[in-house]
């Protein structure tokens, strides 16, 4: 599936979060979407997924407009948690096998087993990796053409992330693609294939990432220091 965001532009009272973005989004790919806070990152997850409606511009799946029916066609784990805290993991597999078509029961037990969790654990009682973890594998447990990765790996210790990595790539959809938020720009240099920088709400610079090394012989850390050198992150 294909999406484009045609000068997508979201405001919030006197903020404009994010200022006429074009963006296309190719299948078969795995993109970071980087950039300090503040920049518009999570917004233009948001939008694209249906959680917010922009105040200009478009957004095409595969040519045709956003609507409720192709909306079901993006997955997205936000930054925030999202669960009760009374829940167990398995009502929290309950609640997706009743919204979501596409959530396939079978994959999300053999990823909760990957990551080391179980179904009668309940929210309240999960690490903040633990809980990163189950939001990665609920989210990948939709058989969606678009998976939308806000900081996922926030949370999740330094031996823990390439395994999550290598889950996210292995469970990729094939005709689909993969957009990952992150601040740790270094855990994704061999993970992502396209690199999307943001700042204040605009595209500061976008990349191949092979080009990048091969024409300005730099990698996706190198270039973001280069882009947000003194800036907060």
């Amino acid at each position: 599936m294909k999406v484009q965001c045609n000068n997508l532009t979201k405001r919030y009272y006197t903020k404009t979060a994010v200022d006429h973005i074009n963006l296309t989004f190719e299948p078969g790919h795995i993109y970071a979407l980087l950039g300090p806070n503040g920049s518009g990152k999570s917004t233009l997850m948001k939008m694209i997924s249906g959680l917010t409606t922009q105040n200009d511009g478009e957004i095409l799946f595969d040519g045709e407009k956003q609507t409720w029916r192709n909306k079901g066609d993006v997955a997205y784990a936000p930054t925030e948690a999202f669960f009760f805290s009374y829940m167990t993991i398995k009502n929290v597999a309950e609640y997706y096998d009743d919204f979501f078509a596409d959530f396939d029961r079978t994959l999300f037990q053999k990823l909760l087993q990957e990551m080391d969790l179980r179904e009668e654990m309940k929210i309240k009682s999960l690490s903040s990796g633990m809980l990163a973890k189950m939001k990665i594998a609920v989210t990948l447990s939709r058989r969606a053409k678009m998976i939308l990765l806000d900081e996922p790996l926030n949370g999740i210790d330094l031996m823990s992330r390439d395994a999550i990595i290598k889950t996210i790539i292995g469970y990729a959809p094939e005709d689909g693609c993969v957009v990952i938020s992150s601040h740790m720009v270094e855990e994704l240099e061999k993970t992502v294939d396209y690199a999307i920088f943001m700042r204040e709400g605009s595209i500061a610079y976008e990349t191949d990432v092979e080009e990048l090394r091969e024409k300005e012989t730099k990698s996706i850390v190198d270039k973001y220091r280069e882009i947000y050198s003194g800036e907060v992150a």
